[in-house]
């Protein structure tokens, strides 16, 4: 670990604008057109949710990443500036990434992703580097901006995590991340009710400590190195109608990393990773309603008392 940890979590990549459109199912209606209500405009993607989620924690957070020379690096900005984010930035000429999100009555999602960065776009070393000479723990995103760092990361000793998304198990991009990293979170969505296979060869093949693949309303689950049997966990109750989903993993994965960085055990990681992700699903938008270090011990608390009793 660096011997001056001025951050707690150094989030590298997944800045941008995620245009949030509501409609009623997702699928294509019959005509050529349909009303929705109004469509917003957010400051989102998935680093932005992990480090806004990491922050509003209470945990020092530094975001890193590219954005364009246009309204949406604009938009992205203030955002940031208000939320008192420490977030530092180089220029793209391809522009701020975008995404569409539609988000059905349930709050289930479907994201349309830009992708714009050229696919050789890097963070150079002389940007990332003061900052991560002082991070304890460094979070990276899949969007290949920062896929030369792994070796930096290591060299200064501090921990890494990535999220992976709906990886399919196979797409060799999201491998070279789930194989570097020291905590991998992945979404199940896309895994064709294989998770345990998968996680296993992350584990197998990478330096990985834990792979936890989150569920949805199915919960999540949870393999260590050396664990015989992969562990199930419950979703929890958010204790409000869920509006919403956008952001419920960045929501989970900032949760997790408060724990873990506190020196929790994993299973109480998971715990508190869950309380963060539901509360994320209660508000509409994307990174609304990110859950605070008293909610979440609010939330665990009842969480806590609520499995008690039923086991009673």
């Amino acid at each position: 670990m660096p011997e001056s940890s001025d951050f707690d979590v150094l989030v590298v990549g997944g800045a941008g604008v995620d245009t949030i459109v509501r409609v009623e199912r997702l699928e294509i209606p019959g005509s050529d057109s349909v009303g929705v209500p109004p469509v917003h405009d957010y400051a989102g993607h998935t680093g932005s949710g992990v480090a806004l989620g990491c922050h509003r924690l209470g945990l020092r957070t530094k975001f890193l990443d590219f954005l364009g020379d246009d309204p949406q690096a604009e938009l992205v900005l203030a955002a940031f500036r208000r939320a008192g984010l420490d977030f530092s930035h180089l220029v793209s000429p391809a522009g701020t990434p975008r995404g569409v999100n539609l988000v059905d009555a349930d709050g289930l999602r479907f994201s349309f992703y830009d992708g714009r960065h050229p696919a050789d776009l890097r963070l150079p070393s002389d940007f990332y580097l003061p900052f991560l000479e002082r991070a304890r723990h460094v979070h990276l995103s899949i969007t290949n901006i920062n896929r030369d760092m792994h070796q930096d990361i290591e060299r200064l000793g501090a921990t890494s995590s990535t999220d992976l998304h709906a990886w399919d198990g196979v797409n060799e991009h999201h491998r070279h991340y789930a194989l570097r990293a020291d905590l991998v979170f992945l979404s199940a969505a896309g895994l064709g009710g294989r998770p345990e296979e998968v996680m296993r060869g992350v584990l197998a093949g990478g330096r990985a400590r834990l792979v936890v693949a989150t569920a949805g309303a199915d919960g999540s689950y949870l393999l260590e190195r050396g664990d015989t049997e992969v562990r199930h966990v419950p979703a929890v109750d958010p204790g409000r109608p869920v509006v919403d989903s956008n952001g419920a993993g960045d929501a989970f994965v900032s949760g997790f990393l408060d724990s873990w960085l506190a020196g929790r055990p994993a299973e109480e990681c998971m715990l508190a990773g869950s309380v963060a992700g539901a509360h994320a699903c209660t508000t509409a938008g994307t990174h609304g309603g990110l859950i605070d270090a008293e909610g979440l011990a609010a939330g665990l608390a009842a969480v806590r008392t609520d499995r008690s009793q039923r086991r009673s």
